[in-house]
């Protein structure tokens, strides 16, 4: 039964990456430790969807919401997604790494959205894992941009189909994710992929993100293999 499930794999896995706070809190670290972690378990992560054979892989990094967090720590998380393109870039692109932003980058300094758009413009032809970066996104606001956008175009109703929103949305051009992690235990999407989740498979763990690793990820997996999937529709006996 297990080597029958391996072979049934997600083409698209989506990570809610929760409980970066908390790993830092239980061992009375300051919480930009935890956020620094889960950017070392993100390495490792992004190894095991290669090894697992996931093409492409999304993550939620800064939700709309997060900019109501305390200030400090919204200036090192900032801090953190520079610190990654400064110091990981390069050898992302070596390993083949295409790097793609959803959300709005206009919130980000304008010296951060220049390196954003580099390391998208770098990486564009790399074709072993597709990582879309989830920043300064959230669901509503994401659907609110794509029914702005049909109307400046000057799209009428008969024209607005499932295909056409889908090729409005941030995520144009990407299947929708087959299975959404959500790592420390709790139960709620967090106004992520909204739209695009609406089929896909759900996977919630107790374990924080900084200490999801290799094995936490195969067992998802291993149970993304196990589910049987109708789309609403009831299979015949």
């Amino acid at each position: 039964m297990k080597e029958e499930q391996t072979l049934r794999k997600p083409e698209h896995v989506a990570i809610i990456m929760d409980g970066n706070g908390r790993w830092a809190r239980a061992r009375k670290l300051p919480r930009l430790a935890g956020h620094r972690a889960g950017v070392e378990n993100l390495r490792r992560i992004l190894r095991a969807a290669v090894e697992f054979d996931v093409p492409i892989l999304t993550i939620y990094a800064f939700s709309t919401e997060n900019w109501d967090r305390p200030a400090d720590e919204v200036e090192g998380l900032m801090n953190i997604l520079q610190d990654v393109i400064d110091h990981e870039l390069d050898e992302l692109h070596k390993n083949g790494v295409q790097l793609r932003h959803i959300g709005r980058l206009e919130k980000l300094s304008p010296v951060l959205q220049e390196k954003v758009q580099h390391a998208i413009d770098l990486t564009s032809n790399n074709d072993t894992l597709v990582l879309n970066i989830a920043w300064n996104y959230g669901g509503r606001d994401e659907i609110l941009y794509a029914i702005q956008s049909m109307m400046e175009d000057g799209l009428s109703p008969a024209d607005v189909t499932e295909e056409t929103f889908s090729r409005y949305l941030f995520t144009a051009g990407i299947p929708d994710p087959d299975l959404i992690i959500r790592t420390s235990g709790e139960m709620r999407v967090s106004n992520f992929l909204i739209w695009q989740g609406a089929y896909a498979e759900y996977y919630v763990t107790d374990t924080y993100f900084p200490d999801f690793d290799r094995d936490a990820f195969r067992a998802a997996l291993d149970s993304y293999a196990a589910r049987d999937r109708r789309f609403g529709r009831v299979h015949s006996t």
